[in-house]
């Protein structure tokens, strides 16, 4: 336990209120486990979510995500100033709702590539090869066929989560899509077994409208007497009987309150929320937890180690037209609210694609991302013209970064250092640079020429700026995240890894963790497909454990 606790009165785990399974966190993975530990009716699973339920209509609104951000349904933090990137601090949106970011995300559902799963089997067993993960795959996802072609065996049509191509894409989409074609690219299907080409983007959308976790796990679930979801909750700590996880404590309107956990409890928090929650538990490096006056209960120096993520880095021209600059104009309100037609059923990144900087490569080191609108300010301000957004994504980064403590009051917003571009090589760095010089060579093209004309909306004034010049100035001054955090508490065989390989955390017993942070390494592709995945994998794990 730790020394200082959020104000509140005392809990503790004796006489508390009692469940079978205690999850902490409905974002993807803890929607998806909960709905599953709960299905056959014989376990009692409480779900606990520090945020509200997901009502606000900008959740519904494909194109209103970024509206969310810095809003009360997000997280909103923010990283350390990045030396890297102009020391800039780096804004790092995470959903507070139900759905976790599924409910605030770009809907953008592309699964990686199966060498990257198989990548996790090589340090955390054979059970997370593309191979032994494709059922849950399958589970999860409902995929809409193409085309009038059935889906192949690989891709599931009958799970939770809706899957669609896009209703109203602009026509600049298609023109990314020729734009690649002219530069030798394929145009290829979305999520097929090609691993270099360019798609227009499927979503996680049905009818329009957005689909996310809660949406498509909670929603159908919601009847069931023996799942209880409780909002609101946010959990300050694992309460522990020795080294056994008993349950958790969580705020609720001011008061700590406790319940526990007869088999065990699963954290579902996410790459910053969960190692926060394991450091204040006592879980961590010893050294850490000592600074910021936590009683080690078992020492685990990596947890909160190894953080991986997508940075993005882009180029923005000026275009003529058609592009998602006029969606808040009542025809676009009046078409989506009475046909869910228009630019507002737009994801926004509405193309992408994948490229080797190196021929020598077995898979892409670059996802290529294009928007039909100027998307900058990390989207949280207006485009301020018609612009298309043609960016370049690290899919592998060398890099690697932390999520600390700044104290043992858990709310208090966690230290994120993501270190980009940090390695010592300047690896990192120089496959961002030929990612960009590739984005500029699409806008070069015929095709995309035709639409623009020739002026920059970022950077700003980049027509006099030589491309290596402009692009280094688009890392340093533009370039964000993707949203796509992993590995705080990553899995594995060694007994250095924060979670086993059957995503028990080493060191105490009755506690697992069940989201992105778990994963080793970060995938070429998005991670809500991913996290819905392990969320799928734990419960399957968690009832095999306890049959």
């Amino acid at each position: 336990m730790t020394k200082n606790t959020a104000a509140g009165s005392h809990a503790d785990a004796r006489d508390a209120e009692a469940f079978d399974y205690v999850v902490v966190g409905a974002g993807a993975s803890g929607c998806a486990l909960a709905a599953r530990l709960s299905e056959s009716g014989e376990h009692r699973v409480l779900l606990l979510e520090a945020g509200p339920r997901d009502t606000k209509l900008e959740i519904k609104v494909p194109a209103a995500f970024s509206a969310l951000f810095r809003s009360k349904l997000d997280w909103n933090y923010d990283t350390v100033p990045q030396p890297q990137l102009g020391n800039r601090s780096i804004f790092w949106p995470r959903g507070r709702v139900l759905g976790g970011s599924s409910s605030i995300n770009a809907m953008m559902w592309i699964r990686g590539f199966p060498g990257d799963y198989d990548g996790w089997a090589k340090v955390a067993g054979p059970g997370w090869s593309w191979n032994e993960l494709l059922p849950y795959f399958l589970r999860v996802e409902n995929v809409q066929a193409l085309a009038g072609r059935a889906s192949d065996a690989e891709t599931g049509t009958n799970g939770a989560i809706s899957i669609r191509s896009q209703r109203s894409p602009r026509s600049h989409t298609a023109t990314f899509l020729a734009a690649a074609r002219e530069l030798g690219l394929k145009v290829i299907r979305a999520n097929s077994g090609e691993t270099e080409g360019a798609s227009e983007t499927m979503v996680t959308q049905s009818n329009g409208s957005r689909f996310s976790a809660a949406d498509g796990y909670l929603k159908p679930a919601r009847k069931r007497v023996n799942l209880v979801v409780r909002t609101g909750a946010h959990t300050t700590r694992v309460l522990f009987a020795g080294t056994r996880a008993k349950g958790v404590a969580y705020l609720e309107g001011g008061i700590e309150r406790a319940v526990t956990a007869r088999r065990e409890v699963v954290l579902c928090g996410g790459t910053v929320n969960t190692p926060q929650l394991l450091m204040l538990s006592g879980i961590g490096d010893r050294e850490e937890l000592g600074r910021v006056g936590v009683d080690v209960l078992t020492h685990s120096p990596e947890v909160g180690k190894n953080l991986r993520d997508h940075l993005v880095s882009a180029v923005i021209v000026e275009a003529r037209g058609d592009t998602l600059y006029t969606a808040k104009k009542p025809r676009q309100l009046f078409s989506y609210l009475a046909r869910k037609r228009g630019m507002l059923t737009s994801n926004v990144a509405e193309g992408y694609g994948f490229i080797k900087t190196d021929a020598t490569l077995e898979l892409p080191d670059i996802e290529l991302i294009f928007a039909p609108v100027a998307f900058v300010g990390e989207g949280l301000v207006d485009p301020p013209a018609h612009g298309l957004t043609v960016g370049a994504i690290l899919l592998q980064p060398l890099s690697t970064g932390t999520v600390g403590l700044v104290s043992a009051n858990p709310l208090d917003k966690p230290l994120i250092d993501p270190r980009y571009l940090s390695d010592a090589a300047g690896t990192d760095r120089a496959t961002l640079m030929a990612g960009l010089a590739f984005c500029e060579r699409l806008i070069a093209t015929s095709a995309l020429g035709a639409v623009t004309t020739g002026r920059f909306v970022a950077p700003e004034g980049a027509e006099s700026l030589g491309i290596a010049e402009r692009d280094a100035l688009s890392i340093n001054e533009y370039s964000h995240t993707l949203y796509h955090p992993v590995g705080t508490a990553r899995m594995g065989l060694d007994a250095a890894s924060v979670v086993d390989e059957e995503l028990r955390v080493r060191g105490v017993q009755g506690l697992r963790v069940a989201d992105a942070s778990v994963m080793p390494m970060i995938i070429r592709g998005h991670t809500n497909a991913p996290s819905l995945v392990i969320g799928e994998k734990a419960a399957a794990l968690i009832l095999a454990s306890h049959s």
